[in-house]
């Protein structure tokens, strides 16, 4: 099979064809170390084949958010460093309508022993850019990356926000036409990650094609179109965005818990959900409501020892797999000092402010700092919202407006 890396895609609207694209690596079982030992042996040492990226293809349109997604190991980034002409496939092709810049790892194409200012001409070059096109834009990458006192520093000497900030700053004002990203929006402190995601939005609009390997599935699912998940070098699923990472949350959890009668969910065990119900302002067990209506979330939970500071978590999701709302006590500072034994939660909605529609219902308990799970539940409620008041027809949430104005006349009744 033909082996391409063409700068122009076909149709025009693709900016980046993978055709049965693989990968392989070789796996040695033995390795001769010396060319004595070599000689003695009489033979080669020993290997086995490893496909890292196995017969994947898929396409990119111009303008696309493109999310790839899997475990450890699963090729992802094997995957971004063919795209970005790093690594020769053994199979397949890749077809590139335009110039692409990559931020593929910490410091990636940094030399430690020359400066910031240095280090910007010299990633400049090997992205393609001449002097005088680094020099356009090297005041904005600067000030971009925030690094104005040390920009004449050596790198060695930068922490490793400082490397990503730069990195990060250098691979997006070159102006590519694709961007590829593995694994640095998470970098940096709270202001670098607003400013990344403004920059990124900018360049959306501009038309620009980013492809964004990430472990964060919340920015997959923020920032992504469509999203790949592979899974041992192979396309598991491509599709929206928001399936793609529901269906990998799903099923790549390595401590999930699947029950056929309860749905999908994983986490350690120590605090787990029995049950959730939707009531009425009376106390009653309801499955729908109208807009509007008031009613109250209660998420009966059960405990196997004591557990500290728990925070529990609540989301809910348009049938369509958009998330509205995930809320979480530890937002609004009321996280129990301890749990032991049963006991429930309520969210109260006042009034709920969800239009006609289905919707699903997640639920979770995680530890103070949210990344202990012990219990994270994927959508094994549902419930159906009714016409209520007030009346609205497109949407998925009422803002509870009121329209004024001279030209208003309230005596027509838009119901009818």
């Amino acid at each position: 099979m033909s082996i391409d890396w063409q700068r122009r895609a076909e149709p025009a609207g693709v900016a980046v064809r993978v055709e049965h694209l693989g990968k392989r690596f070789r796996l040695y079982h033995e390795r001769n170390q010396y060319l004595k030992a070599s000689l003695l042996r009489g033979r080669r040492a020993r290997y086995s084949d490893f496909w890292a990226v196995d017969d994947v293809s898929f396409d990119i349109n111009k303008g696309e958010s493109f999310g790839i997604i899997g475990h450890n190991g699963s090729g992802k980034s094997t995957m971004l460093k063919c795209l970005a002409r790093i690594l020769k496939p053994d199979r397949g092709r890749v077809l590139i309508d335009g110039s692409v810049s990559a931020l593929l790892e910490l410091g990636a194409g940094f030399h430690p022993e020359l400066s910031g200012r240095e280090n910007i001409y010299l990633n400049g070059a090997i992205l393609g850019l001449s002097r005088r096109q680094i020099d356009a834009c090297y005041d904005e990458i600067v000030e971009f990356a925030g690094l104005q006192e040390f920009i004449d520093t050596p790198v060695k000497n930068y922490s490793s926000g400082m490397y990503v900030r730069l990195g990060f700053a250098v691979a997006i004002n070159v102006d590519p036409d694709v961007l590829i990203i593995d694994e640095v929006l998470a970098v940096g402190d709270e202001s670098f990650q607003r400013k990344c995601g403004e920059k990124i939005a900018d360049f959306r609009e501009a038309g620009k094609t980013i492809v964004l390997v990430s472990h964060g599935l919340g920015q997959v699912r923020n920032l992504c179109d469509r999203a790949l998940w592979m899974d041992h070098g192979k396309a598991a699923l491509i599709g929206p965005a928001t399936e793609v990472v529901d269906a990998y949350s799903s099923e790549s959890h390595a401590d999930r818990d699947i029950n056929e009668h309860e749905g999908s969910r994983w986490g350690t065990g120590e605090a787990r959900i029995r049950r959730i119900e939707m009531l009425d302002d009376t106390g009653q067990p309801i499955l729908r409501c109208r807009t509007g209506q008031a009613v109250r979330f209660r998420m009966h939970y059960e405990t196997r020892s004591p557990v500290s500071e728990p925070t529990f978590g609540f989301a809910v999701f348009h049938l369509d797999g958009a998330l509205i709302t995930g809320p979480n006590t530890g937002e609004c500072g009321k996280i129990p000092d301890r749990i032991e034994g049963a006991g429930h939660v309520d969210f109260v909605v006042p009034s709920m402010p969800l239009l006609e529609g289905t919707y699903d219902v997640s639920v979770g308990i995680n530890d103070r700092t949210l990344f202990h799970i012990y219990d994270l539940w994927q959508k094994p409620f549902r419930f159906d919202v009714l016409r209520g008041d007030p009346f609205e027809q497109h949407g998925m949430v009422t803002f509870r407006g009121a329209w004024e104005g001279e030209s208003i006349e309230p005596r027509r009744n838009l119901r009818t």
